[in-house]
């Protein structure tokens, strides 16, 4: 594949996870208020209204469903209720085992796998799945037009630094959150700089649903 062909998937790649990740946001929102009656914080990240985990599912969708090529609908909500699932477990065992953390726990569901995901949490994945084949993937082809322009280029190059920052910032503030609560102190000008800006209080109202898993 020519080196256009490949920056243009990875331009459809990135603002598909944007996408997912900020409809995952709104969903994670609505179903807080529904469950609670009350809105609560379901960022992923520190900055912004993104859940990525929505947005790795959203790339994941992509990157097989091009491949399998089906329009049978119950062909592509088995598949995408098995890809969510794994996308849901890996996610939340790479958190547990970087931050030692979690951000969903579904033990007090029937039919779960380690409380990382569950088999209604895989079906609400392969209902996502239909709603991208039928909403979604018929207007990636008329996203490709627009992918050799030239402002959004430059845009996409200004979020893509954003988005590392943000990721990064995000990462190492919860890490060093985590050795907060081992009481370990700071070692150096940049714990220093974590801990005054990106205080437990600060990092509690973000990741409102995190907990400890260790």
């Amino acid at each position: 594949m020519e080196k256009k062909k490949v920056l243009e998937e990875l331009i459809i790649l990135f603002w598909l996870f944007i996408l997912g990740s900020v409809i995952g946001y709104i969903y994670e929102m609505i179903v807080v208020l529904v469950q609670k009656g009350y809105f609560e914080s379901r960022q992923g990240l520190i900055y912004g209204p993104f859940t990525p985990v929505y947005g790795i599912g959203m790339i994941v969708y992509y990157l097989i469903l091009n491949v399998i090529k089906t329009e049978n609908k119950v062909k592509i909500f088995l598949i995408t209720m098995l890809l969510g699932g794994i996308t849901e477990y890996v996610c939340s065992f790479v958190q547990e085992k970087a931050f030692g953390t979690i951000s969903w726990d579904y033990s007090y569901l029937r039919f779960n796998l380690n409380g990382r995901t569950s088999l209604l949490h895989c079906t609400y994945w392969g209902i996502a799945g239909i709603l991208y084949e039928i909403l979604i993937m018929p207007q990636i082809q008329n996203w490709r037009q627009f992918v050799g322009n030239k402002i959004l280029k430059v845009m996409t190059s200004f979020v893509v630094v954003f988005m590392i920052f943000n990721i990064t910032i995000s990462c190492v503030a919860a890490e060093r959150q985590t050795r907060r609560r081992k009481n370990i102190q700071p070692e150096n000008k940049f714990d220093m700089f974590l801990d005054e800006h990106y205080p437990d209080e600060y990092m509690n109202r973000i990741f409102a649903n995190k907990k400890d898993k260790f």
